[in-house]
């Protein structure tokens, strides 16, 4: 039973390494721009798409290929295949924003909301042309070979994943708070107006955190890609589960939506080993459970309007 038990704590911070990532792009849009990106699952089967064509290309196969066959690609291709899908992923973060979000953003109502989620119908219908709708295994960088230490056997990509994640939070949160741009950024969050008189470029900020965001889901989806097949639906459940990971850590607070990521993953494992059907029950009514308590999360801070 404790090697169980540890070995769905192991898989649940892996798979919540994935709903950290994004529920920190969430975080980073909400506090900058106060918009989210509701095509956010979508840009995570992107990014898994996109690095899987570039592997494709560099080992001689037409894009459109839905199988790998014999070949595999190295290390070196992998991590070339990682810049393309972050750059990539980061230039449709900018797109969204100058198409699906700034035209929009400070006017009445929330028309951001229907342009973002049109945003993903439209990279899900492109996906599904190239594609098609059948999923695709993607070779791991590091190999399936499986390691056992305690009696617990773990996939390299889930301690890959797990690594990944950790390393880019502790970076993110470095730059944050010991940086100038994650000091403008954190100016901009608090007011926007009064960071635009003191001479910050708002408009960079808020592009940046579009980028940032973007490439976060890519990254969430280049890695999770190996250990549950590429899919153009992947992401829906990464996207809702990363949102909810968001909400139940506090969407204000970047810290808050990594702890919430990890934590609903671990959850999710755990209920899985105990009841697989009862999985996703339980986990949305945590989330529900969380949020009646603690509207804006568990490390969330209560907005104060004044009147």
């Amino acid at each position: 039973m404790a090697e169980a038990l540890l070995q769905a704590i192991i898989s649940g911070l892996a798979v919540g390494g994935a709903y950290a990532l994004v529920a920190l792009g969430f975080s980073i849009t909400f506090t900058t721009t106060k918009t989210l990106n509701f095509s956010h699952g979508e840009f995570v089967s992107a990014g898994a798409f996109i690095g899987m064509s570039a592997l494709f290309l560099m080992l001689g196969l037409p894009v459109s290929s839905t199988t790998f066959g014999s070949a595999m690609p190295g290390s070196g291709a992998q991590l070339l295949a990682l810049v393309a899908a972050l750059a990539v992923m980061g230039g449709l973060g900018w797109l969204l924003y100058a198409l699906g979000v700034r035209p929009f953003a400070g006017r009445p109502g929330m028309a951001w909301v229907m342009s973002t989620l049109g945003f993903g119908v439209i990279l899900q219908s492109i996906g599904l042309a190239i594609w098609g709708p059948k999923p695709v295994v993607v070779p791991s960088p590091v190999g399936d070979t499986v390691i056992r230490f305690l009696g617990v056997g773990v996939r390299p990509q889930e301690l890959l994943t797990l690594a990944v994640t950790v390393a880019v939070m502790v970076v993110f949160d470095r730059v944050m708070n010991h940086t100038l741009i994650g000091k403008a950024m954190r100016a901009v969050a608090a007011n926007g107006s009064v960071a635009s008189l003191m001479g910050i470029n708002t408009q960079a900020m808020m592009v940046g955190a579009f980028v940032v965001s973007s490439a976060l889901a890519g990254l969430s989806g280049f890695l999770l890609a190996p250990i549950a097949q590429a899919s153009l639906f992947m992401g829906l459940t990464v996207g809702l589960k990363g949102f909810s990971g968001a909400m139940v850590g506090g969407l204000s607070n970047p810290r808050g939506c990594v702890i919430g990521g990890f934590a609903l993953g671990v959850f999710e494992s755990l209920v899985n080993l105990w009841q697989a059907q009862w999985r996703e029950v339980a986990v949305f009514a945590l989330v529900i459970l969380v949020l009646a308590f603690r509207p804006t999360g568990l490390f969330g801070r209560k907005l104060v309007e004044k009147v």
